[in-house]
């Protein structure tokens, strides 16, 4: 018994390692932001924003009335309606980005009119549009457009999340971006 007690002993404190390795979360779940998750057509409100999907739809065609700006591609073009809950203090849409089946796609900024960075305020919505460039025969499957007010990456701290199907989505020939509006469309 005196002999077989060291190994049982070093088993078990192998064991016991292993159990705390097991269940000890990974570092990027220590600091990750939290997900407000909302369903298509619902306004979802975090600590930082309100945002809702109003629609969602395929164009081949993005230009920008008021410059010489255009652009061919295809683009995953999302009107948005935000707003600020509680403060006005770095009240704007940092970071937009979509994910489809683990990749990330960034809003583009290219177009001048973008909701991205638009000031925000409380209890008046802002409608806008955020385009998104993606590879060109990427138009079926799941989405989630992600919101925060964080320029790079959220860390410990709120991130609006809404699923987009991206399947049977209209395709327009050619889409206007249009300056964000303050107040109800």
């Amino acid at each position: 018994m005196k002999r077989a007690l060291p190994w049982l002993t070093g088993a078990a404190l192998v064991l016991v390692a292993g159990v705390i390795t097991a269940i000890t979360p990974a570092q990027e779940s220590v600091d990750d932001a939290f997900l407000m998750r909302g369903g298509s057509g619902e306004t979802v409100t975090s600590r930082t924003l309100t945002a809702a999907i109003d629609d969602v739809f395929f164009t081949e065609h993005l230009a920008v009335p008021e410059s010489d700006w255009q652009a061919e591609g295809n683009w995953l073009v999302v009107t948005v309606t935000a707003s600020a809950p509680l403060t006005e203090v770095d009240a704007a849409i940092s970071l937009a980005t979509l994910v489809i089946d683990g990749r990330v796609f960034q809003a583009s900024e290219r177009p001048s009119t973008s909701l991205v960075g638009e000031r925000l305020h409380v209890g008046i919505d802002t409608v806008g549009v955020l385009a998104f460039e993606l590879p060109s025969d990427l138009r079926t499957g799941d989405a989630e457009l992600r919101l925060t007010i964080d320029n790079f990456t959220p860390r410990l701290d709120d991130l609006i999340s809404i699923p987009i199907t991206l399947d049977d989505l209209p395709v327009v020939a050619r889409t206007d971006v249009d300056a964000p509006v303050l107040g109800a469309p």
